[in-house]
């Protein structure tokens, strides 16, 4: 017999997939030039010329089964240890190559974590607005996503919601900064609040609770903004990167999970991430590719179009009566939508050729998100739609 709640997850495809894949028709119908498709959070940008030359190198001049081959099931061991290097170098924190673990992107490096630190039946909490795909994450992982309400005022932690919903059986807590969808960046007395609760939590249940810290736009930051390190406010921290939007290669799916130096039993970790991969299939990346982002650890693609972007975006929706937290960094801004139910905000955008995904899918009604990270020229062009939209839908607005 076939498997039943993955035949049941069928039903519950990706909204943002969804509307992906709609804009793509109507493109087909109408030229995708004249849809502005805010829906999916793909990279835009090219990747860096270095990136290109360094692989054109590699094949040139390097033996192929090495490139080609497998690598060791943790990972290249020259890799790791530039990965270590840089982030010591960046965050001041003595990371090893026995800290590291390459993976298949962030969302393999999350599958990874999840499954280090939970037991079937076992709790992570994570706070709304979130990644909707942290659910199969941890739910297929056998425990139990539980999502904490919103502060929608700064999109920062519900603390008071927070400290409600902890537990004997938190094991995890997930976090997401800078944040998809909202494009906030935790602040460092936010970060620094999280992990006294954690850390006084941990002590009250009697085990050590972990923070999982996805982390794959940490490198997109806007002028003014503090991005903190997460692992320098909390030992027992595992990170999980992605080069997907630092070097805008999506498509290679690489990254890496970084156990905190001073995490108890933090290299024993990484070696149980070699007995998962044989669970999960999220085992040996691409050795050519591990190879490439060695020598590319300290650059990132030309980030600026997504501040130039946003400022547009954000300029024009206030100027439009829409209530927004300025994002402090990604290709994300959220806004709250001109009607309490955001779907029906978004199917009415539809008609205006406007693809936006309503926030009901992060765990926030009554928002919408749009990703931005497209060019220049389309968002300017959009703005006409996103005015002629409100004018003719939510009259007096304007």
């Amino acid at each position: 017999m076939i498997v039943q709640k993955y035949k049941d997850m069928l039903s519950g495809k990706s909204v943002i997939r969804q509307l992906s894949e709609f804009a793509t028709a109507r493109g087909a119908e109408i030229g995708y030039e004249n849809v502005f498709d805010y829906s999916l959070g793909n990279p835009s940008v090219p990747v860096p010329r270095e990136f290109t030359e360094q692989m054109i190198h590699m094949l040139e001049t390097k033996d192929s089964v090495a490139l080609h081959g497998y690598s060791p099931s943790l990972g290249i061991p020259s890799v790791r240890e530039a990965i270590a290097a840089s982030l010591e170098k960046r965050f001041g924190l003595p990371y090893r190559k026995e800290h590291i673990f390459m993976t298949s992107g962030a969302a393999g490096a999350l599958a990874h974590a999840v499954r280090l630190v939970t037991e079937p039946g076992d709790e992570v909490l994570t706070f709304a607005p979130f990644f909707p795909e942290y659910h199969p994450y941890v739910d297929l992982a056998g425990a139990v996503l539980k999502v904490v309400p919103p502060e929608t005022e700064t999109f920062q932690i519900n603390f008071e919601a927070f400290e409600k919903m902890m537990g004997p059986r938190v094991m995890a807590v997930l976090i997401n900064t800078p944040n998809n969808p909202s494009g906030v960046v935790y602040s460092a007395a936010t970060l620094r609040k999280l992990s006294e609760v954690m850390t006084r939590k941990s002590v009250e249940y009697g085990h050590d609770i972990f923070l999982i810290s996805d982390e794959p736009y940490r490198e997109i930051v806007f002028k003014g903004v503090d991005a903190p390190c997460v692992s320098a406010f909390y030992e027992n921290t595992i990170m999980c990167y992605s080069f997907s939007k630092s070097l805008s290669l999506p498509g290679e799916r690489i990254g890496y999970l970084a156990v905190q130096p001073g995490c108890r039993e933090a290299e024993t970790l990484v070696n149980m991430c070699g007995q998962i991969s044989r669970g999960i299939g999220h085992n040996c990346p691409p050795s050519i590719i591990q190879l490439a982002v060695a020598e590319v650890l300290d650059l990132t693609a030309d980030l600026t179009v997504y501040e130039t972007n946003k400022e547009l975006l954000y300029r024009e929706l206030i100027s439009l009566g829409f209530t927004c937290v300025e994002p402090g960094g990604t290709f994300y801004i959220f806004p709250k939508a001109l009607e309490e139910d955001a779907k029906v905000f978004c199917r009415k955008a539809l008609q205006y050729d406007l693809v936006l995904v309503p926030g009901d899918t992060f765990g926030a009604p009554g928002f919408f998100r749009m990703a931005y990270c497209i060019d220049t020229v389309k968002v300017e062009r959009s703005l006409g739609a996103l005015h002629r939209f409100v004018e003719t839908e939510y009259p007096g607005r304007v």
